[in-house]
Order: C-alpha cells, then structure tokens, then sequence
C-alpha cells in the first residue's frame, strides 16, 4: 500500500508540471463557485467514477508478485520482507499489471486534457481543473493520508489564490505602463523632431553668419583700398594747397612791392619835395623800411626772451637767500635719506633678491618691502598662534582660546588657496557671509580639526603681505574693508576687455596694432580720458616713439606669475579704478557743499549723486542710499516722502561706507553752461 501510495503521489505531483494548454472549452464558472458546491460537485462525480474505476469500490494492488496477490498490511518499506518482495517483483516483472482503478484515472485524465485543447482561451487555472478532481479522489479514498493531502492541497491552492490576486493587481500597472511607455515615444519622437528642426534653424543661421562674415570681410577689404586711396588725395591735395600757399605768399610779396613803387612815384611826383632826386629818395625809403622790420623783430625777440628777467646782482642775492632758508629747514624737519643698499646683505636671497624687489619702488613701497620680509620670517619660526577669544570684536572665524598651530605654507601656498576659495565663492551664489563662508570652505578643504589653525595661518599671512594683489585684496573683503562686488567687478572689467581684445584679432594670431589697442581701449573705457588712455598704452609696451604699426603680444598683458601678480597693464587698470572711485567721492562732496563733520539727508545726497553723474538709474541710486544709510532697500523712503528728511547720516560716515562698495560713474557730466 505504501507503494502504491507513492506511486499515486509521484503521479500527482508530476501531472502538475503538465505544460500551458492551448484553449479550453469547459464552462469557467467552476472558478467562480463557492467551496461547498465544488465539493458537493467533486463527491458526486468521485462516487460515480469510483464505481466505474475501482473495481467493485475497492483498490486494486499494483504492482504485485502475481496478478492476484494482494499487498500486505503493515509491512515497513525497508524490512527484509518488503525487500524479498520487491526482489521477487524484478524478478517476475512480466506477471505485474497495471490496476484498472490508475489505468481508468489516467484515462479520465488524459480525455479532460484533450477536451481542454479543443478550446482557443484556455486558461492555467482551467488546465488545473482535471488534477484538482483526480487529486480529490487520492483524498478521499486514501482516508490515512487524508489531512496530509488536505493540506497540501490547500497550500497550493492558497498560494494560487494569492498568486492570482497580485496578478489582478499588477494588471492596471501593466497597462499604465504601456501607456506611459507611448508616451514618452510619442515624447521622444516630438523632443527628436524638435531637435532636427532646432540643428536645420541652426545651420542656416550658420550659412547666414559666414555669409555676413564673408560681405563683412569684403567690406573691410573694400573700405581699406578706400582709406588708402583717400590717404593718397589728401597728400595730393596737400602738396597742392601748400603750393598754393607759397604762390599766395609771393603774391602778396609782389603786390606790396608794387604798391611801395607806386607811393614812390607819386611822391617823387609831388611838387616841394626838398628837390631831391626821385630815385635816391627811393632807394633811401627802401632801406629804411628794411631797417624798421629787422629792429622791431629784434625787439620782439628781445622781449619774449629777457621779459621776465630781473638784475643779476638781485637775482645772486635772492638765490643765496632761499639756499640758506632751504638748509635750515631741512636741518629742522627733514632726516637722512635710508641707504637702501644695506638691505641686501640682510634680506634672504641676497642683493640679486633685493635688486629683485627693490626694482622701480620708492620709499614707501621700500618700507612695505622691509617689513614683509621681517614679517615673513617671524612668521617661519613661530610654531603657534595665541588664540584671540570670543569678544564681539574678534571675526566668526578666529574666535578660539588656546593655542593655535602655525601650518607654515609657502607664499604661493597662500594664494593657490585663495584663488580656489575665491573660485568655489564665484561658482554659485552664496548666501552666507564671506567671513563664514571662509570658515566653511577651510573645513570642508582641512576638515574641521585643522579648519581653526589654517584660518589663523592664513590671516596672519594676508595680513602682513600687502604688496601681493591676492592678498591684500582677500583680506580687505574678509575684514569688511572692501566690498566682494568690487572684486568681482573687476575680474569681469579685465574679462571683458581681454574679449573685445580677441575680437579685434581677426587673424587670432595674439597681435594687435597700437591702432587696435588704442581702438579697443576707448571702445571698452568709453569715460576714461585721454591721459588714463595713454597711460595704459604704455603700461601696455607703447611708447611714444612707437609707431601704430607696431604689434603688441595682448594676452600677455593679462598673464599672472606664481604669486598671483598680475602685469603692469591690470596693475594700472586697477590703480585708475581707485583713483576714479576717489575722484568721485571728492565731487559728491564739493556738490553738496558741506563739511565733513556735518550731517547730510538722503534726498540732498540723492540730488549730489544725480547732479555728478545724470545717468545714474533708480535701482542703481537706491543701492548707494541703502550703503550710505545703512538701510535696507526695502525699507528706503520713496522720493518725495516726507520720511526723507529725516534719514541723516554724518557725511564723511556715509562717503566711507560708499567707499568699500563698487561705485562709479555711468555717464559723462552735463557740462555747466557758458557765462
């Protein structure tokens, strides 16, 4: 029995594994009945088939010795006597028979599977019908196994129902996914077309440029064969005129002679002239006329030279005075001029190193010199750094107590790291601080053990090299000195120059004429003078015994060294930026006429601005009243408001706070009128 049993098992669970059939065409509502019908449905039909299949309603044994053995009971699948009797089975295999009972099964089986592949829409779960009947009947007639089978059955049918439900579920998804899948196709496709139709807009405007470029070119060419040849008639017409001139010269001459002749005649002509001889009256008139012009140009230049000319006896007496009243007053207030010489043999490097420096640098600009290098090298053998505290005073980024470690980088060290702060500052717009996001760009390049002794090594280095553009310029802003807009302000002003610079360079071969750097220059400075024009021409490499045909190396003059200074061109560009800002600030204070101590209202500083530079706008206006007031566009008085007045400031506070923002002139000054 348990053989058989096994055997109807394996048989079960191998039917089971039945591929997908094709169609169906048994009625579906067997899925769709309750349980207490398809059992009901199940006993009926196992009663009627179990009374044609099982032989008079019991099992038949198979396999078997004989064909009409039956199977012992109680006999354990692996004792001698179930092994004599599975020898005597492979030994006998002709006499064992299939039971009727299985044969009739896997009939009934095998027609259930054929009717279901007469159909077209059969299903998995109709195709499962067939073995739920025949596994129903292993249950009902095998009573010992009863449950077990009960409950495999079960879980097999649970987990189809819980299969089944996620299929119904997952069936909306599937078609929201193809339509999300058309979609974005149809997306794709019009993004695509778009596209093509965008590169063909494209490339004719691309025609259409180079075709503008090509009139443009032939206009240049066409307009220098004009210049040149205007050039040619305005020598020609020089010459000509200047011909003329000489004739008229002569001309004139010879019609003064003639005249001079004429009065001769007519007074030799004249009755009671003394009776002297006509022709040697002449001849003396002549030449005393001769001696007239001669004697009034000797005076004139007598006059032009020795005009201002005093005795000489006064003039020695005078001198010797003012010598004396010179060396007693240099005795009195001035000291010995530094013998800077001796400082070569004290500054790191030697005199090569200090010639180095020292090139092109007065005094002062000595003395800044000097004390960078004493600076420098009391910075090198300093190991730590007093922390300054917590006070009000001290910067968010240097309040700490203890001992803080001197890092010791190089100069270039410094400004590598400047550079790359200001970079990451440049990259996106910060809404912090300057000072914080100094603090917050050391932590996140050192990490927050180390972000402390950094801040502190980087202050101290900024603070003592002045001379270095990076430097001075980084500690301004961080200390509140000097607005960041000025800074990046300028980097743009130099950008853009250097733009205009490469525009101008048809060929982009980095030369231009003098002609095109004088060009370039007052295109881009259109309210700088002549004066600051030839200024940076010859910060430039222009002198003035250079012609304009000369070429001039422009991107050079944009280049920086390894300590970040930059060329003596951007050097000048930035020295007239301060003096322009300066030049400004003195004619808003001579507009409104008062002194510095004194307080100055808002609309009487409105009215100096827009009196100075008429080109000023609104929005530009207010950002200089909310500086000089310390107040909040948003909360600025309207023009015209009575509130007005009452916004006072002192007015040398008010210039100073203009000066650390980036101010300067729009437009030119309306000129005063003519008396």
């Amino acid at each position: 029995m348990a053989c058989q049993q096994s055997r109807y098992h394996s048989f079960s669970s191998a039917s089971r594994l039945q591929p997908r059939p094709s169609g169906v065409t048994i009625d579906e509502s067997f899925l769709t009945e309750d349980k207490s019908t398809q059992n009901r449905k199940l006993l009926q039909k196992r009663r009627t088939l179990t009374g044609q299949f099982s032989m008079g309603g019991h099992l038949s044994p198979w396999p078997t010795y004989t064909s009409g053995q039956t199977i012992l009971q109680n006999r354990k699948p692996c004792s001698d006597d179930y092994r004599k009797r599975v020898g005597s089975c492979q030994q006998h295999p002709f006499r064992t028979a299939k039971p009727q009972y299985l044969e009739e099964l896997e009939n009934y089986l095998r027609k259930e599977l054929l009717l279901l592949d007469l159909g077209t829409d059969s299903t998995q779960e109709l195709r499962l019908q067939p073995y739920r009947e025949i596994f129903e009947f292993f249950i009902e007639d095998f009573k010992t196994y009863k449950p077990l089978l009960s409950s495999i059955k079960n879980a097999y049918e649970g987990m189809l129902a819980h299969q089944r439900e996620k299929i119904r579920a997952l069936e909306p998804l599937k078609a929201k996914l193809v339509t999300v899948n058309e979609d974005c196709n149809e997306r794709i496709l019009a993004m695509r077309a778009e596209e093509k139709y965008e590169i063909s807009l494209l490339k004719k405007e691309k025609m259409n440029l180079l075709k503008l470029i090509d009139k443009k070119n032939e206009e240049k060419i066409s307009l220098q064969s004009e210049v040149t040849k205007l050039r040619k008639n305005l020598a020609e017409e020089y010459l000509h005129y200047l011909s003329e001139r000489d004739a008229c010269k002569i001309l004139i001459a010879d019609l003064n002679e003639l005249r001079y002749q004429r009065e001769d005649m007519s007074l030799a002509q004249s009755p009671g002239i003394w009776g002297e001889d006509p022709v040697k009256l002449t001849l003396a008139l002549k030449m005393t006329r001769q001696d007239l012009t001669r004697t009034q140009m000797e005076l004139n230049n007598m006059k032009a030279n020795f005009g201002d000319v005093v005795p000489r006896r006064d003039f020695e007496m005078q001198e010797k005075t003012n010598k004396d009243l010179q060396e007693q007053e240099i005795q009195r207030t001035s000291t010995p001029r530094p013998d800077w010489t001796k400082c070569k043999d004290v500054v790191a490097g030697g005199p090569e190193r200090w010639q180095m420096l020292a090139e092109g640098k007065n005094s002062d600009q000595l003395v800044d010199v000097l004390l960078e290098e004493i600076g420098s090298g009391l910075l090198r053998e300093k190991d730590f750094f007093p922390g300054l505290g917590y006070g009000e005073a001290i910067p968010a980024f240097l309040r700490f107590d203890g001992l803080v470690e001197n890092k010791k980088p190089s100069k270039k060290d410094v400004v590598n790291l400047l550079k790359d702060a200001w970079k990451e500052r440049l990259a996106e717009e910060q809404k912090e601080t300057f000072p914080d996001f100094f603090f917050n760009f050391l932590e996140h390049r050192f990490g927050p053990s180390d972000a402390m002794a950094w801040a502190y090594t980087i202050f101290e280095n900024i603070k003592i090299f002045h001379s270095n553009e990076v430097m001075s310029q980084f500690y301004a802003v961080l200390m509140g000195k000097r607005s960041e807009n000025v800074y990046v302000t300028q980097k743009e002003t130099v950008a853009q120059l250097l733009k205009e610079m490469t525009n101008a360079d048809s060929q982009n071969e980095g030369l231009l004429t003098m002609e095109q750097f004088n060009t370039v220059l007052k295109s881009t400075f259109p309210l700088k003078t002549e004066e600051q024009i030839q200024e940076l021409m010859e910060a430039g490499g222009w002198h003035p015994s250079s012609s304009n045909a000369d070429l001039l190396n422009y991107r050079s003059l944009f280049m920086e060294d390894e300590e970040g200074q930059s060329e003596p061109f951007v050097q000048k560009l930035w020295e007239q930026y301060m003096d322009e800002k300066d030049e400004y600030l003195q004619q808003l204070k001579q507009e409104l006429g008062i002194e510095l101590h004194e307080e100055v209202t808002l609309p009487k500083l409105r009215g100096g601005l827009m009196t100075i530079d008429p080109s000023l706008d609104k929005q530009t206006v207010n950002t200089y009243m909310s500086q000089a007031f310390q107040l909040p566009e948003s909360e600025m008085p309207e023009e015209g408001d009575e509130k007005e007045e009452a916004v006072v400031e002192i007015l040398q506070t008010a210039l100073e706070r203009l000066q650390v923002i980036d101010i300067r002139r729009v437009g030119p000054r309306e000129p005063e009128p003519a008396s």
